[in-house]
């Protein structure tokens, strides 16, 4: 035992270690968790290079100023996987192999015999079939659960994909030799059995793994805050579906603490979230689903009502860093969270290959997915190959999106009924489909949209709003649409896509240009109350923007740029991992800009609170993408010189 008198210290983990063992230099421990048992305040974890298949469950709190941490060696390797090695497979002919494993190796968690299931998650249709929690891993690749033993059989498999609403998009799931590998498992009282087809492959001769654990780091108890892990690998768990209304664990996160920070790792193949900074289960636990007595929104509203009871607020939960990771190949998110993430901070992530197998389909699928992110800033990630980049849901409040660059998405972002202010600033909108605004109040500030987008009134579900950068309740509103800021963007979209309506923004024709033109209009219509402000139109913001490849604008924006040439632009991903911005401009925009700020940007209507840094003070978006400064008349777009010969800017 380590004593509090010898703190702070650094505690040695190696996979090869022997005994005995004390953390020492030279007796170091052979589990992280036996270092997570006894770490205290300042205490450093330093593991070494190796496999590490634990999930470790940190016991002790850091403090804000004697963090405990856990670091991989300086050029050692170490991976926390949530699987187990497979070496012993039966051929049972034709490509099918089988293994039994013992129920013991699952303890009180076994992830085949635990179904996906939860509030919001559509497909597949649990009165059809239900896929489990557990996955079987071909050369570090995730297999396809099979429906049934026949259809693994004759390697035959469904996919899960965007309902009506969305833009269709082939399900067809590409492999570089076109096999579709797919695993089977029966649980019976004493043994889990798994089948596999393998095809061509000997599974005992490659390397073959299976889930066993539902996450690799992550704290049993709320309230483990102030901890660093920095380094890891962290792959494989068997983490379950996470929405707004449950407890959300995920492959690693805080559960329900303040301060942690997550910096580089390489985070990947959860079967749902990867980072969670989300809700524990006292707040609601699936009811809508389980229950079926109230619909999902209610239950999450009450869900926020529930965490401010239980101390959801900034002193206590909140305030994470999620910064230079790597996070890939997981089923519903890179990054998920709703309350416990607020007043945090996800900068220069690579997150790619979110929800891209098309396994299971749900409301709750993103790159990063958040509700209630107040004061959240989300900054210089790159964000590619997801079945939706970014998601902000619910009370996005303060909440910044900057100098992010999305490309190769179905859908690069979302923002759903919430009500300002919410700032989108130097960001490149590279896919064909860039947004759906299902809210008010958000501002839109020298980014470029390359593709179409669609706007979408919510008049049927009420959304808190809170006092600025406070998680104290204001109020509930519904979304009526507008009150959105539209500066010096350059928008050049090719073509409007099925379901969406809009390249530009003459959308917003006919929406008052000021807000006292909007109160002119409602009050002109006599007496009332809410019935006289639902029947006008809320203001639009709209201004300097330059308008490429036939798009339109706004029918009342004074000063704007049109253009019936396409800006040529394309990203490119290196093998370093940067990303590169390369770019034709047909003619530099000619129209009238000036630096924003705080002050042009004014307040939403419903919540008041201006477009502020977290601690209150004034923003001025005077630098672009790379941080380079803008001059006083700046041009549209993310980038301070947008000319006919830019190209290869490094944007990430």
């Amino acid at each position: 035992m380590v004593s509090a008198a010898t703190h702070p210290t650094t505690l040695h983990v190696s996979a090869d270690a022997g005994s005995p063992a004390d953390g020492s230099e030279l007796h170091p421990f052979a589990r992280i968790q036996e270092a997570a048992d006894i770490a205290l305040p300042g205490d450093t974890v330093l593991v070494h290079g190796g496999m590490y298949r634990e999930r470790v469950n940190p016991r002790n709190a850091g403090t804000s100023t004697a963090r405990i941490t856990y670091e991989v060696a300086k050029g050692e390797h170490a991976v926390i996987s949530g699987a187990e090695k497979a070496s012993t497979w039966q051929a049972d002919g034709e490509g099918i192999w089988h293994i039994e494993v013992p129920n013991t190796l699952f303890g009180d968690f076994n992830p085949y015999a635990q179904p996906l299931e939860g509030d919001w998650l559509v497909s597949p249709d649990p009165d059809d079939w239900q896929l489990s929690l557990g996955d079987v891993y071909i050369n570090g690749k995730s297999m396809y659960q099979a429906r049934t033993y026949e259809d693994m059989a004759k390697a035959e498999r469904r996919a899960y994909g965007p309902g009506p609403d969305w833009v269709k998009i082939d399900l067809s799931i590409p492999h570089a030799d076109d096999t579709v590998y797919q695993w089977y498992a029966q649980v019976n009282a004493d043994t889990t059995t798994i089948w596999g087809n393998f095809h061509q492959l000997d599974p005992n001769k490659e390397s073959t793994e299976f889930n066993v654990r539902k996450e690799c780091f992550y704290p049993d108890k709320t309230g483990i805050g102030y901890i660093t892990v920095r380094g890891f690998e962290l792959c494989q768990a068997a983490c379950p579906w996470a929405p707004p209304t449950a407890d959300q664990p995920g492959l690693i996160g805080p559960h329900w603490s303040k301060g942690w920070i997550i910096e580089d790792n390489d985070i990947h193949d959860a079967k749902c979230s990867a980072v969670s900074l989300g809700k524990e289960a006292s707040t609601g636990e699936n009811e809508s689903y389980l229950g079926g007595l109230k619909p999902g929104y209610q239950c999450q509203l009450e869900g926020v009502f529930r965490g401010r009871h239980i101390g959801w607020d900034k002193e206590t939960v909140g305030s994470h860093i999620v910064r230079n990771n790597v996070i890939h190949d997981c089923g519903q998110n890179g990054v998920v969270g709703n309350m416990g993430g607020a007043f945090s901070t996800i900068e220069h992530n690579k997150i790619y290959n979110i929800g891209i197998k098309y396994e299971y389909f749900g409301h709750e699928i993103a790159g990063i997915k958040l509700h209630a992110g107040i004061d959240v800033r989300l900054i210089n990630n790159d964000i590619h190959d997801c079945i939706l980049g970014t998601w902000l849901d619910w009370q996005a409040q303060g909440t910044r999106v900057t100098r992010n660059v999305y490309h190769d998405n179905v859908r690069d972002f979302m923002i759903e009924v919430t009500h300002g202010p919410c700032l989108f600033d130097n960001n490149i909108f590279a896919s064909d489909y860039n947004f759906d605004n299902a809210a008010q109040g958000s501002a839109f500030v020298h980014n470029i949209f390359c593709g179409s987008t669609r706007k979408i009134t919510v008049p049927d579900r009420f959304t808190p709003y809170h006092l600025p950068h406070s998680t104290k309740l204001l109020g509930t509103a519904c979304v009526y649409g507008n009150d959105d800021r539209f500066y010096q963007n350059v928008f050049t979209g090719s073509a409007v896509l099925p379901g969406t309506d809009t390249r530009g923004t003459e959308i917003y024709d006919g929406a008052p240009a000021s807000t006292q033109e909007f109160i002119e209009r409602v009050h002109a219509m006599g007496g009332g109350d809410v019935d006289i402000f639902e029947q006008v139109p809320q203001p639009a913001y709209i201004d300097g923007n330059a308008y490429y490849n036939g798009t339109k604008h706004y029918n009342r924006e004074e000063h704007s740029y049109s253009s019936s040439e396409a800006i040529d632009i394309a990203i490119e991903e290196k093998d370093d991992g940067s990303v590169w911005c390369s770019l034709s401009v047909p003619e530099t925009p000619n129209v009238r800009t000036s630096i924003v700020d705080t002050q042009l940007l004014g307040t939403p209507r419903i919540t008041g609170e201006a477009y502020e840094n977290p601690d209150g003070s004034p923003l001025k978006i005077d630098t672009d993408i790379a941080g380079n400064p803008r001059g006083e008349h700046p041009v549209p777009g993310p980038f301070a010189n947008l000319d006919t010969a830019k190209d290869g800017i490094r944007v990430f």
